[in-house]
């Protein structure tokens, strides 16, 4: 079989999906030909099946880097339902089982190896893996590797040696956030020059996007989690303290969930994932240190009782609501005071580049949570996808605030920056603009400018949210590599020739907490029959919903597996939709592979067909 027919095979046969998902079969056969790549993914978004298949079709063994023991555990658990031989070399195991897993490497009877890479990298594997047929390396969450990253772990930069030790080897890196900053030091820290770059696109339409002033957080939280009981959640705090009182004050409220922190020792971390991971508990309250290990497909809701410290944060952390592609909500409880206690933390790093980068990506997040724009759009366009349209999908299209013809103040506004010789940042355009008597701006003779004063009649606050605007909008950039100076892009020309009238976002009021009814499909996206179906069961459907989720639930009981890695809630409502009587037509369901069909298919059919 050819190798092209041979990913398709595999794809049904093992994964159970009838089709790639867009920009997946490009990834695969770049792989499976021997190429070197670097792909950019967002989570949920099915990275994993893009180095999975390749290390199936490719002769040899593939080897994944995989950053935590857990994330790596749960891979392998997934892989070996479907049939895949699959194993995890790390500290986790005892010595008989690391000698059992190099004898089974050795004869060839492992498809994919997880390990991390402080023992990809020690001289004595590496030269053992360099004896053995390799498919691939497959570096997950590679901005990992780039100081410019969110997450970045010195431990990762090692595996630059890669290409130079077994240059012969594909590698391929795979992350689902990176600014072109960090993409660009991925890139160069990986040696992966001359790799094809793939980039599928940030968007996660099924997820619906909320900012809320923050007033008074119990309540607010409260109420957004009580609106949605019986779903899986997240709510992400700053602070050890904070998740052990929010956690607290959501159980005194009947609600099961439970803290989790760097702090709790590791038994108690690994009993509260497993707990949620089978729906034992409804809401973890986690710092991020509850992070890259969470493949749970049916989280429902997002929360941030505090502010993240970058969008790259708020884009990973959110991405892990509504990874199934069902309909998913993400609040954002938002705090000017919350930002300046951020802000001086990060003034008390040591190094001054860092947290000259640390301040600008802060910086962003508060122009994305205070900003009166489309959230998607200034989301993905932060990582630089622009998009010509509202989303329909967030709280900002929902509700919208109320808009004013602000083309004369942005051609000032673009002028300004454009006379400043696009070499200062937001603060001194303001400063500019107001024609404030500061000694940056004598010294600097700014105040000599055609543009010294013009935006005198406007307060800071709302020049400040105009240039966010601008930013948000596409009109001006932020060069984060380069001191987070104002510059134009291409779309600034005919605003500031006069061609365009340009509508802009007033103030607007706090918004609303959310109900339980969320994560529509957004405008110009296909969606999917199973996420508008998540809504729309009737009586009966429900209860056939309810009767497939307790069947699942007993077997991965069984077994000590979640409840996932057996059908996801999506696969279950597909098969409500199809209501398959055969053993042929419950492989069509996506989700469902030839293993799983031979190990679960007559429970399911027989419960369907009752």
């Amino acid at each position: 079989m050819h190798d092209h027919n041979r990913a398709g095979w595999v794809l049904r046969e093992v994964f159970g999906h009838p089709q790639f998902r867009p920009g997946q079969r490009e990834i695969v056969d770049h792989l499976i030909a021997g190429g070197d790549a670097f792909v950019l993914m967002p989570t949920g978004g099915g990275k994993s099946l893009c180095y999975q298949i390749p290390a199936l079709v490719r002769p040899g063994t593939g080897v994944v880097v995989s950053p935590l023991i857990s994330l790596m555990k749960n891979q392998v658990d997934g892989l070996r339902q479907a049939g895949v031989r699959a194993d995890v070399f790390n500290s986790s195991l005892e010595h008989h089982q690391r000698s059992d897993v190099l004898r089974r490497l050795g004869r060839g009877e492992i498809d994919l190896l997880y390990v991390s890479p402080e023992r990809l990298m020690m001289d004595g594997f590496l030269e053992m893996l360099a004896g053995l047929p390799l498919s691939l390396f497959a570096i997950d969450e590679a901005h990992c590797v780039s100081q410019w990253g969110h997450d970045f772990r010195p431990e990762y930069v090692e595996l630059g040696r890669l290409k130079e030790r077994l240059p012969e080897v594909p590698v391929a890196a795979f992350t689902a956030t990176a600014d072109e900053q960090t993409r660009a030091d991925v890139i160069s820290r990986l040696n992966l020059q001359s790799a094809s770059v793939f980039v599928a696109g940030f968007d996660r339409p099924n997820i619906r996007y909320h900012v809320v002033d923050k007033r008074r957080p119990a309540q607010q939280l409260r109420r957004f989690v009580e609106a949605r009981r019986g779903q899986a959640g997240i709510v992400y705090c700053l602070s050890r303290r904070r998740t052990e009182q929010v956690a607290a004050g959501l159980a005194q409220a009947g609600i099961a969930a439970a803290p989790y922190h760097a702090g709790l020792d590791s038994g108690e971390r690994e009993r509260v994932q497993d707990a949620f991971d089978r729906d034992e508990l409804e809401v973890v309250v986690a710092t991020v240190a509850f992070g890259l290990g969470i493949d749970k497909p049916n989280v429902r809701y997002v929360v941030h009782y505090d502010v993240p410290k970058s969008l790259e944060s708020y884009y990973q952390e959110t991405g892990r609501a509504g990874r199934d592609g069902l309909p998913a909500d993400v609040l954002l409880l938002y705090s000017p005071g919350d930002l300046m206690l951020v802000r001086s933390l990060v003034e008390q790093g040591e190094n001054p580049d860092q947290v000259r980068i640390d301040l600008h990506k802060l910086q962003a997040m508060a122009g994305y949570a205070e900003g009166l724009t489309c959230r998607r759009r200034a989301l993905l366009g932060y990582f630089g996808e622009a998009r010509e349209y509202d989303c329909g999908n967030c709280d900002t299209c929902l509700d919208p605030p109320e808009w004013y013809d602000a083309t004369e103040d942005a051609r000032k506004a673009l002028s300004c920056v454009y006379r400043l010789g696009q070499r200062f940042g937001l603060n001194q355009v303001i400063d500019v603009l107001r024609g404030a008597d500061t000694e940056r701006v004598r010294e600097l003779r700014h105040d000599a400018l055609s543009t010294y004063g013009i935006g005198a009649g406007k307060s800071r606050d709302e020049w400040r949210d105009l240039l966010r605007q601008l930013i948000h909008r596409g009109y001006l950039r932020q060069d984060v590599g380069n001191y987070s100076v104002l510059k134009l892009t291409p779309l600034a020309r005919p605003v500031l020739a006069g061609d365009v009238t340009l509508t802009l976002a007033s103030p607007r009021k706090a918004l609303h907490i959310p109900g339980g009814k969320g994560g529509s499909r957004s405008k110009g996206s296909k969606g999917s029959k199973t996420g508008a179906a998540l809504d729309g069961l009737d009586s009966e459907d429900q209860s056939l919903f309810g009767s497939l989720r307790a069947l699942r639930t007993r077997l991965a009981g069984e077994q000590g597996l979640p409840a996932y890695m057996i059908f996801n809630d999506a696969t279950l409502l597909e098969m409500i939709e199809r209501r398959p009587a055969t053993a042929a037509e419950l492989l069509e369901v996506n989700g469902v592979g030839r293993k799983k069909l031979e190990a679960y298919g007559d429970a399911f059919l027989e419960l369907i067909g009752a």
